[in-house]
């Protein structure tokens, strides 16, 4: 494929949260890069991204002025991923949280406060240090590739979605019912808050409140990208479209808590959508005229894995620290039952890997849709058939 031009629509990449299912993401946006010539610009014009997918777009953004290289060095640290450096998993780590949370329950806090969070990502705060270039964002973001990078995260203190926004020129903040948008200068404290998913990980203190996953209050995600004059939209989702799962006996902790992270992270993502393809319809049959509201037609493409990343997490639980995997089992995480919370807890190599490779191989399968999608010109002998 060759690009097209730069005069296209403006496109917008949108990634939301997936905990280690966001490796599938690394591998999609690895394969796409790979049909662009070495040293091409990001093709998307605005990024917005949330939780895990926040951290993805903040280092692909970062390596604005060359595609193919952002995609890499996402890829190089996703591959080489360890539990360890994205919380404190230890047996000593693992023992003290729950024996923490025993204790504060058996005595209604008067021995130990109830803790702010079952586990400490002081590790990822490390890593996200040592990754990411901010002062390379600022100077690409400047240059207008991309022209803006959107991050969002839930403030406990106001109950409002808030999306932080860096861009190369000025833009018109939003606030709309129950969410906002502002200008910000993007740095570790709002990839924090944004990852900082509810009950495992504790929340942050910044802009004089405290923030919690972004996904948590985000009832319409779509909307930073919009609001930032997206005409094109590429999600790349991590739910698995699979078949319902047969009933079997009541779900467990670990069950239930696995199907809320899936919900946090992508619910919101398909009701927008639905949402979205409803405007566009509706407009596709209004008189001439400008349309109600400021509404526009806005396209959209949903990526997502085409095998279910809680089997591919079952394949590789051995690699999961021995401490967790014991913290896990005591939740319900037994067998197939614990395949769906343990894909998002993974963060271990053999996992990740697996999912990069998946994320390649799926993208490659819709190479023409996508293509044509982010206005790529089909090379020659690559005509559809």
């Amino acid at each position: 494929m060759t690009v097209a031009g730069a005069s296209g629509p403006r496109i917008a990449l949108v990634l939301p949260g997936g905990g280690a299912r966001s490796a599938w993401q690394v591998g999609v946006l690895r394969a796409i890069a790979g049909w662009f010539p070495r040293g091409a610009v990001l093709p998307f014009r605005i990024l917005s991204g949330t939780s895990a997918g926040a951290i993805n777009a903040t280092v692909l953004a970062a390596h604005g002025d060359d595609f193919r290289r952002g995609a890499a060095e996402l890829a190089r640290v996703w591959a080489d991923f360890r539990v360890g450096q994205v919380f404190h998993a230890g047996p000593v780590d693992m023992l003290r949280s729950g024996l923490h949370l025993a204790l504060a329950l058996a005595t209604g806090g008067w021995l130990l406060p109830v803790p702010r969070a079952l586990l400490d990502n002081a590790p990822l705060r490390a890593l996200l240090a040592r990754n990411v270039d901010f002062d390379r964002l600022r100077r690409t973001i400047a240059a207008g590739r991309p022209e803006a990078l959107a991050i969002s995260a839930t403030s406990l203190s106001r109950g409002e979605s808030v999306t932080f926004v860096e861009a190369a020129r000025g833009f018109e903040p939003w606030e709309r019912a129950g969410r906002r948008g502002t200008a910000a200068s993007l740095r570790i404290d709002h990839l924090m808050a944004s990852a900082a998913v509810p009950f495992l990980f504790p929340p942050v203190g910044m802009e004089g409140a405290h923030f919690s996953d972004g996904a948590l209050r985000q009832t319409a995600p779509l909307a930073p990208a919009i609001h930032l004059g997206a005409e094109r939209i590429l999600v790349i989702g991590v739910r698995h479209r699979g078949a319902p799962r047969a009933a079997g006996p009541p779900p467990n902790m670990a069950e239930q808590f696995g199907f809320m992270l899936d919900a946090l992270f992508m619910e919101s993502m398909h009701s927008d959508l639905e949402r979205m393809n409803r405007v566009n319809a509706l407009l596709a049959h209004a008189k001439p005229g400008p349309a109600p509201y400021g509404m526009r037609h806005v396209d959209a493409l949903l990526l997502q894995p085409e095998d279910d990343p809680s089997k591919a997490a079952l394949l590789h639980q051995g690699a999961m620290p021995g401490a967790l995997r014991s913290f896990l089992r005591v939740l319900g995480a037994r067998g197939a039952r614990g395949g769906r919370l343990m894909s998002f807890m993974m963060f271990e190599s053999a996992y990740t890997r697996a999912l990069i490779a998946a994320g390649e191989r799926d993208a490659n399968r819709r190479r023409a849709d996508i293509g044509a999608f982010l206005g790529l010109e089909p090379a020659a002998g690559e005509a559809a058939g």
